[in-house]
């Protein structure tokens, strides 16, 4: 009798950053009687500024110099009060798995499908947006592998101002702007250390080290788990082959000369 796509999935619900509060918590008095009559619908939500914002109990999540950022971002921009934080945090359901969760996977999983949910769902993109949804295979076309930085890096790695004292940046940059220069995040001076790297959980999913970490390739990253000792220890190998080769060049030539 109920309509499915209005119905709280409840378990995801109490897992979420909200599962311990009631419905009427965020919502008038009326969400008590059940089914809700169909007007509630209508009823104005509060944003997460709301409630969060200007209280010191939140203070560590900065979510004011959050809402500051997000308002410079493309998608305020383009569309104003109307692109609210639901819009990507599903007030119901949300979870803050990059500061809760020790699987960079899981984290780089779940932060995509927030993009992905618009972004490569075409009804969703064109009832937000005026322009036709781009195919992104194809807007991906210059980046190598694409499957493996999809699945292994978030989107706002690329797309958004990265901003240090953040937890997440929520300044979403246009297309145009987005990054392109791969040695920005594969060297030793990786800008995903100030990103993806940065949360302090992080000792958690490298445990054994960057022995480890190159091992299991949870963490590692070309050109930016660069290890000094074995750097130095190519460097030696490479210097002596070449040696090798120059004093085998020299005996050829000294035998042809006799």
């Amino acid at each position: 009798m109920m309509n499915p796509f209005y119905v709280l999935d409840s378990i995801n619900y109490v897992a979420g950053v909200h599962g311990g509060f009631s419905c009427t918590d965020c919502h008038s008095p009326d969400y008590e009687t059940y089914p809700h009559n169909a007007e509630l619908k209508l009823e104005p939500l509060a944003t997460c500024i709301d409630c969060h914002g200007g209280d010191d109990t939140y203070a560590d999540y900065q979510f004011d110099k959050i809402e500051e950022e997000f308002q410079k971002s493309i998608h305020f921009q383009k569309s104003g009060e109307s692109f609210t934080c639901s819009k990507c945090h599903d007030q119901h359901y949300y979870r803050a798995t990059a500061r809760t969760s020790s699987n960079v996977s899981e984290i780089v999983s779940y932060n995509n499908n927030m993009c992905l949910s618009c972004h490569d769902n075409a009804l969703r993109f064109e009832t937000m947006s005026s322009e036709e949804s781009p195919k992104l295979s194809q807007v991906h076309d210059w980046l190598p592998n694409q499957k493996l930085h999809f699945d292994k890096v978030r989107c706002i790695e690329c797309h958004t101002v990265v901003v240090d004292s953040f937890m997440v940046s929520h300044n979403i940059l246009p297309k145009e702007e987005a990054l392109r220069n791969c040695n920005d995040c594969h060297s030793s001076n990786s800008m995903l250390k100030a990103s993806l790297y940065k949360y302090e959980n992080l000792q958690a999913r490298s445990e054994d080290g960057a022995l480890g970490a190159l091992i299991t390739n949870e963490a590692y990253i070309i050109g930016a788990n660069q290890n000094p000792l074995l750097k130095l220890l190519s460097f030696i190998i490479f210097g002596l082959a070449v040696i090798g080769i120059a004093i085998h060049w020299i005996f050829r030539i000294v035998k042809k000369s006799k």
